[in-house]
Order: structure tokens, then sequence, then C-alpha cells
């Protein structure tokens, strides 16, 4: 997963950053509220850990932002000084999804950013999932369609998944060059840029995600790709 990380402290951002590569997601981190607003402008995140106190503006200032502002729910955690009765109440009344006073326990921040993923992009059965005519099987890295195996490749596959778990949600080139490539700070273009618009091709085509058939995988301009289920094959059956 994708997460963005903001404390003006950067001893505190260093643990938060080390504590969620260790368990597998990939770390971005920030020590101003305007510079997180500007990304979120512009990038996508799995997952906002986010400090109370800092220099150009507080933590639940910067959720009723992205509250008011970003289309996606994405689940925010904050970490803090703070913990008075009425200050847990602040923060989760602005729109944070958690409440974690410092300092901080590596042991107990992995195990709650591990809750609110796992709440948020649940996995109700992890062998196979299905939307419609698609079928996942996980297991052997193939995909069905309306029960015929369809010949993809493991990349095309990963990214067909990934569209598929977050319909309707934009995704940003940085956020599925580093989901299904490894890619921690890929280009702006050049090769792997090349390569995501080819993969995103292959894959509309040979899925046949056209409007036409209840589908759409839309470029949007500057910013990363959104996948829409548009008719009546979408149900999810898990």
């Amino acid at each position: 997963m994708r997460v963005a990380a903001l404390d003006d402290d950067v001893d505190q951002l260093d643990l938060v950053r080390c504590t969620l590569q260790a368990i597998g997601h990939d770390c971005h981190v920030f020590s101003g509220g305007a510079a997180l607003r500007r990304e979120l402008q512009r990038e996508t995140f799995d997952l906002l850990v986010l400090d109370w106190h800092l220099p150009d503006i507080t933590g639940p200032e910067i959720v009723r932002w992205i509250r008011s502002n970003l289309q996606a729910r994405i689940p925010i955690l904050f970490v803090t000084n703070r913990h008075e009765e009425r200050d847990v109440i602040e923060g989760l009344a602005a729109g944070a999804d958690d409440f974690m006073v410092k300092p901080v326990r590596v042991g107990e921040l992995a195990a709650r950013v591990r809750a609110l993923l796992r709440r948020a992009y649940a996995d109700p059965q992890p062998d196979e999932q299905s939307w419609g005519r698609y079928r996942f099987v996980l297991a052997s890295r193939q995909l069905e369609i309306e029960g015929k195996p369809v010949a993809l490749t493991q990349k095309e596959f990963d990214l067909a998944l990934f569209l598929f778990r977050n319909a309707g949600r934009l995704i940003s080139r940085k956020h599925l060059l580093e989901t299904i490539w490894g890619v921690s700070n890929p280009p702006g273009t050049g090769l792997m840029s090349r390569s995501l618009d080819t993969h995103i091709s292959r894959v509309r085509t040979i899925l046949g995600l056209r409007p036409a058939s209840g589908y759409r995988l839309a470029s949007i301009y500057g910013q990363g790709y959104r996948f829409e289920m548009l008719g009546t094959d979408d149900s999810h059956a898990g």
C-alpha cells in the first residue's frame, strides 16, 4: 500500500517511515501540511498518518480539508502527543478513523495500520474475487471471463485486479508504478511511463473495458486513471 506520513519531528517521521516500510508499505514523508495538501491534489495514497501540531496548519484542519476536497475516502490515523478525551473526540469528529498517542510504539503502530487497511480494503475471499463475468483466481493468477481463461502476463493480471479492486477511484500514475511495478521513485516520463500506458491499453483491449460493454477505463490528464463500472455487470461476488 501507498502511505503518506506527516510530522514536523524528523525523528518521529523517520520512525513511522521505517515501521511502515518494514511491514511492506511505500511511505512518503512530509514535514508540513501545505506540502501534503499540494501532493494530495495530484497524487493518490491508500492511508494517511498525521501529526496534530504542525508549523503551518493543525491536523484536524488538514483532515477537514481532505474530507471536503477529496472524493476518495482515505483512512486517516492521527499519531500525536494530544491525549485528552476532548482531543480524541475532536480528531475523530474532523474525519479521522483512528487515534494513537505518542510516544510511538512500533508494534502498536503496525497493528493499527494493518487494522485500518483491512477495514478500508477488505478482501473477503482471498482465494478468488469476481465482478460480474470477470473471475480472478488468485492462487493460479488466472483471469476467467464468462468461465473461459484469458491469457495475461503477470503484470497485466496484477494491473487488472488492482483496477477492479479500486473501481471508481482516481489512481495516480506514480501510485500504479509503485504498486504494480515496485518502482519507488518512478520518473514522470520515459520507459516506465510508456510501459504503464502500454499495459493499460492491453488490459482495456483484452478485457473489453469499453463504455458500450458497461465499463470505462479513462485517462485523467495530468493525474492518472479511473476505472468505472457503468452497467449492470458490476456485482462483486466476493
